[in-house]
């Protein structure tokens, strides 16, 4: 990574990169038949070969910023001459099979075109945004959520989705944490590598069988102040341990596509960065699929100030490894003048075209151009009842419980009047989140509509708007006020609408709208017991009447099923089992925050404490911290024990402990192991995530957790860029958060002495 980037882009690409797919995904057959389409292929052929443009025989999400062809006689046309590879972002059995006529006969070579779209959390059946599933901390609910969107994603005509997003990121400012997993790097990498698993199926020949793009490579959730299509500045060590091992996890579970970030890394646009998406993606950790740019992120690269022109940006990225761009158009235009003028060599394009159509073969197009592309699959496997159980399973265990003052779950029975007040009360037009375009509007479960499908009597439920999401309604204070006393408790539905998530949604202040904190400080005023439900698609800073509620949940976007979900809680149908996958702060000013933080030189003892590293206003803590999330029982954890207070060089240790449900309902909780290095040659955080285990316990039984451990659990990115371990002590916890826990202690010992 410190390397002369501009010399390395003015050199010969491919060569010893040259990498393809896997073989074992390949018949003798694909590779023949790629060898014979490149040797009869034109520049002209494979530059559109490695082309991506919006769908205009299916539209449906509007290009955003407007590029490209945007009506279906012209891009029929580029598709007639063999001048676009892919398509995304539309849906639809019918338009699809237009389009894949055209390229399949209609075209000289009659390659067929692979259809893409941003399935990020669900195609009709909508489940939570990742970040809310994040909080189930629970890989195999992922694989199974996964799954039913390929299902659902191919039956409408789909082949690829731009998902999963494996970016780890810290900064709540950043609107796009809500299509990741938070800010733990070990569980980010689970997750990713589940949904990967989960899209893709055991066969990508399979009609249902969804390839994956994790994304966005890498580090684009380092962005600076949490700032959309900022720059990343970081250390190759920070970015090698916290931002590449989900990538490594995600490519291992088979993905064989990532996209490029549109940020720039340490001055150099990802786009454009050769040392990143070869020598490093390519060489060291030897992924053997393609590369998207992002929507016209290679045109970018002139506005970031890298590239001259549209023929310098073009030329940039195919020598750095993009190798189909998307939106901008710049490789068919200028490809084939490059590679006439020598400034790319035709064996970089061939290296790019061979990667592609490997993809192409592995995914059976060849054989079957019209793999998911069945009408009768299209009626039959989209919307299903078995999918929108699934999207409230995975809803309500996406749910947290924050707090609790001990007045949930509520009796529905025997509560009398509830009063529901908020903006987000009967509102069907936030249910979903963002990054859910291809959901039927209005078809989302509203809080009300679950809650009074829950009560023996819905005339129970007194419903009051109370302000609206950004301002105040006329009269909504004082009616809610009304309501609020004429009832014995109040469930306030307060927090973000899914305009203030997603990408290009960066916010300075990570706090609930002033109009709605005005309704919660009122309502709160009547003296009633009052229940937080929190819609959002970060964490929060909370304060005042909201954070001193006698209850919070954190029920984030949580899709087709929201209500349904959020009565299930409320009611006590299930048990509360998330857990934060972000921390939350007690101030915006906070941000960036994440647990496995550094301790400094100077710690902060207590918070009367000065010269230490805290905040005149805040001491550097969460108000809820990861890995947090109650119950509606009550865990114990005791009886630690460790197989040996010493770990050899080769050999493992098992840590475990006693979970104990003391409570009088069943539950399940999730154990988490975290570590820390007390001495070593570069600074380690305070705690790191290891290992977690999800554990259901009746009431009064109990269960003993373990977990092992290895050298390599240990290892951490020191000096030049060698993943490292050091003998020396450990501390160990295993907790319920991030922050509690039982301790113990092991030593790692070399087994051959140290040169002196």
């Amino acid at each position: 990574m410190n390397l002369d980037r501009r010399s390395i882009l003015s050199g010969i690409a491919g060569g010893a990169f040259a990498f393809t797919v896997p073989r074992a995904a390949l018949g003798a057959d694909d590779v023949q038949r790629v060898d014979d389409l490149i040797a009869r292929m034109t520049i002209e052929e494979k530059a559109g070969q490695m082309t991506c443009l919006a769908d205009s025989f299916r539209p449906f999400n509007p290009p955003n910023p407007q590029a490209g062809i945007q009506d279906e006689k012209r891009l029929a046309q580029e598709v007639r001459k063999g001048r676009v590879g892919c398509l995304f972002n539309g849906i639809g059995v019918a338009g699809a099979r237009r389009a894949q006529e055209i390229a399949v006969k209609e075209s000289r070579l009659g390659i067929p075109l692979l259809f893409a779209g941003d399935v990020i959390h669900g195609l009709k059946t909508i489940f939570p945004v990742p970040l809310a599933e994040a909080a189930s901390f629970d890989p195999s609910l992922a694989e199974r959520t996964a799954r039913a969107m390929a299902i659902e994603a191919t039956a409408a005509g789909l082949h690829l989705t731009f998902a999963p997003m494996a970016d780890v990121a810290r900064d709540q400012r950043w609107g796009r944490v809500v299509e990741g997993s938070g800010e733990d790097v070990t569980l980010t990498a689970l997750l990713s590598a589940a949904r990967v698993r989960g899209f893709q199926g055991r066969d990508l020949r399979r009609d249902d069988s969804l390839l994956a793009c994790p994304k966005h490579f890498a580090a684009y959730g380092a962005v600076a102040g949490g700032l959309e299509y900022g720059s990343v500045d970081i250390s190759d060590e920070t970015l090698r341990e916290t931002h590449l091992p989900p990538f490594d996890a995600a490519f291992a579970a088979g993905a064989l596509t990532t996209m490029a970030a549109f940020s720039e890394i340490n001055g150099v646009p990802a786009t454009a960065d050769r040392a990143l998406l070869t020598d490093l993606l390519r060489g060291e950790m030897q992924f053997r699929g393609f590369v998207f740019s992002d929507y016209t992120a290679d045109e970018e690269l002139i506005a970031h100030g890298y590239a001259e022109d549209e023929r310098d940006a073009a030329r940039l990225a195919v020598l750095a490894g993009v190798d189909m761009s998307m939106q901008s158009g710049l490789y068919v235009r200028y490809l084939p003048e490059l590679v006439k003028s020598g400034a790319v060599p035709m064996g970089t394009v061939d290296v790019a075209v061979r990667r592609i159509l490997y993809v192409k073969a592995a995914m059976g197009l060849f054989e079957n151009p019209w793999r998911s592309l069945d009408e009768n699959a299209e009626r039959s496997r989209i919307g299903t009842s078995a999918h929108r159980a699934l999207a409230r399973e995975s809803a309500a265990r996406s749910i947290v419980l924050l707090k609790n003052g001990g007045i949930l779950p509520i009796d529905a029975r025997n509560t009398g009047k509830i009063a529901l007040i908020g903006p987000f009360a009967e509102d069907k037009d936030n249910v979903y989140g963002p990054w859910a375009f291809y959901g039927d509007p209005g078809q989302g479960v509203d809080i009300a509509s679950g809650l009074r499908a829950a009560l023996p009597d819905p005339s129970d439920l007194i419903v009051v708007q109370g302000s609206g999401i950004e301002g105040p309604v006329a009269g909504g204070i004082a009616k809610a006020v009304e309501a609020a006393k004429a009832c014995g408790i109040v469930l306030l539905a307060i927090g973000e609408s899914q305009t203030m998530s997603g990408e290009a949604q960066s916010r300075t202040t990570i706090e609930i709208p002033p109009a709605q904190q005005a309704l919660a400080d009122a309502v709160a005023a009547a003296g009633k017991p009052v229940v937080v439900l929190l819609r959002h698609g970060r964490a929060l800073a909370l304060h005042d009447s909201v954070a001193n509620a006698q209850a919070i949940l954190a029920t984030w976007f949580l899709g087709s099923e929201s209500g349904h979900a959020i009565a299930d809680i409320v009611f006590g149908k299930a048990d509360p089992s998330g857990k934060l996958p972000v921390s939350f702060p007690w101030e915006s000013g906070q941000e960036p925050f994440f647990y496995d933080r550094k301790s400094t030189g100077r710690p902060v003892v207590d918070s009367r404490t000065e010269y230490r590293a805290r905040y005149t206003t805040t001491d550097n803590s969460a108000r809820f911290p990861f890995g947090h999330g109650l119950s509606y029982t009550q865990f114990a954890l005791d009886q630690l024990k460790l197989s040996d207070e010493v770990m050899r060089w080769n050999e493992t240790i098992e840590i475990s402990a006693r979970l104990t449900n003391k409570g009088d309902r069943r539950g399940s909780e999730v154990v988490q192991l975290y570590m820390r290095d007390r001495v070593a040659s570069r600074t380690r955080p305070i705690r790191e995530l290891k290992r977690m285990s999800r554990v259901s316990l009746e009431p009064g039984e109990s269960r003993t957790v373990r977990f092992t451990l290895s050298r390599k659990d240990l290892e951490f990115v020191g000096a030049g860029n060698r993943r490292i371990a050091e003998p020396g002590l450990f501390d160990l916890w295993i907790g319920q958060s991030s922050t509690d826990g039982l301790h113990g202690q092991v030593t790692l010992y070399a087994d051959v002495p140290s040169k002196t």
